[in-house]
């Protein structure tokens, strides 16, 4: 394979070359978050005041989560021919575009732009969530979810700071012409732009060519080990090993569970009286919840293995659900522990279910079998932007936080199945003895 010539092993040493790709996706990632959060904090909000209905509202959160749905097959089969580099560059810089559409679509008042604009903008969604695998690519077993949650982590910082910055955003948009509510999204073009240019100058060795190329020289001088998933070069379905249904099921419930909340909060508190600031500053604590615990969520899953802390985040989220739907008046100090709670929730659920993947997933075929897992995460997400809206318009918000709580338990029955299987319980054993 021609593209894993440029990735030789004796080009950096491993842990060097973990090091360097480590830092080039942190940077990436702080850039992503800020792209990342104008749609969680107004893309509701700018879908309800150009269309008037909140059923549509959770329409758009759909349109974008699908497209982060595609957009991850994509990557992952662009991450499979050619490396991490070329994929996540490739899906920052489509959330660019649909970035831009958004705005297009703002200043024209036009419905149909908007719908595919946000489409494309998931893109940029689906990347984001994709890197966390590229952070493992070249990390020792005993260490790849503190590896992956790393990467993770790295959100925080611009998914903090974008939201906060939805007022001084919306004002300087409104002077030039355009929507007060489409000014995140020159941030989010913006950002996302500049992710893509860091990754495809600086991402270099490319971790995933490494990875291989040092498999490949280990695999000519030894026989490969029966108990490695990296050193299997045939073709990985999911379903067909064990744990990556388990992995799937966790991370998809975890998924719906928090898009359904998340996307409802901000129209909630609007409809309460509460400013975009309000709003935002609810959103930045939950996106900062999401992902700040991850290092804490990948040293528990290297620690108490992945089924433990996956039956922990249900719990959480459960917590989540019951706090919102107490919530007096649309209180934001008490949506935002709701919305701590629920970002806290699916840090745990999403490193837990990434830890099982990966290390179920043989190397040799590891990028586009991610990239289909993470189409199941997506449409999960879709399905909870739609229902969100749905339900809220039907039965109100505090049902579907209470719903989406209850929903998360389902979880529980995933893990004590994968507890009874042997390959994954093998699997979790490996992972507390590490």
């Amino acid at each position: 394979m021609t593209t894993t010539a440029h990735a030789r092993p004796g080009h950096l040493p491993r842990d060097q070359a973990q090091r360097r790709a480590l830092r080039v996706l942190v940077a990436a990632q702080i850039l992503s978050g800020a792209g990342l959060a104008a749609g969680v904090t107004v893309g509701a909000l700018l879908a309800q005041d150009m269309l008037g209905s909140t059923d549509l509202a959770g329409l758009l959160s759909a349109l974008s989560i699908a497209g982060s749905a595609l957009a991850a097959v994509a990557v992952g089969q662009v991450s499979q021919a050619r490396g991490r580099r070329g994929g996540l560059a490739a899906g920052y810089l489509a959330g660019a575009v649909g970035s831009a559409g958004v705005v297009a679509a703002a200043v024209a008042d036009s419905a149909v732009l908007l719908f595919v604009a946000m489409f494309v903008y998931g893109a940029g969604a689906a990347t984001n969530l994709l890197a966390r695998y590229a952070g493992a690519d070249l990390a020792a077993p005993e260490s790849r979810a503190r590896a992956l949650s790393t990467v993770l982590a790295a959100t925080t910082l611009g998914g903090v700071v974008g939201p906060n910055l939805a007022a001084p955003l919306g004002s300087l948009a409104h002077a030039v012409g355009i929507p007060r509510l489409a000014g995140l999204f020159l941030l989010s073009s913006t950002a996302y732009a500049t992710a893509a240019l860091v990754l495809a100058v600086w991402l270099r060795p490319d971790p995933l060519l490494l990875a291989r190329a040092m498999e490949a020289e280990r695999a000519a001088v030894a026989p490969a080990r029966p108990d490695d998933p990296g050193s299997r070069a045939g073709p990985v379905l999911v379903g067909r090993r064990p744990g990556v249904p388990t992995g799937v099921s966790i991370m998809a419930l975890t998924q719906l569970v928090m898009v359904a909340i998340m996307t409802m909060t901000p129209v909630h508190m609007h409809d309460h009286g509460h400013s975009a600031a309000a709003s935002g500053l609810v959103i930045a604590i939950h996106i900062g919840a999401m992902y700040l615990p991850a290092p804490l969520s990948g040293w528990l899953v290297d620690r108490y293995g992945p089924l433990t802390v996956a039956a922990a985040s249900a719990l959480v989220l459960l917590g989540s659900g019951i706090v919102a739907a107490s919530t007096p008046g649309g209180s934001p100090a008490v949506l935002a522990l709701a919305l701590a709670l629920l970002g806290v929730g699916w840090s745990l659920g999403i490193v837990s279910g990434t830890a099982i993947i990966t290390h179920a997933v043989p190397l040799a075929t590891r990028a586009r079998t991610q990239g289909l897992v993470d189409v199941s995460i997506s449409l999960a997400g879709a399905t909870g932007g739609v229902a969100s809206g749905l339900v809220v318009t039907a039965v109100g918000y505090p049902l579907l936080a209470a719903g989406g709580g209850i929903l998360a338990l389902a979880i529980v029955p995933a893990v004590v199945v994968a507890a009874r299987t042997p390959g994954t319980a093998a699997e979790d054993r490996s992972s507390r003895l590490r």
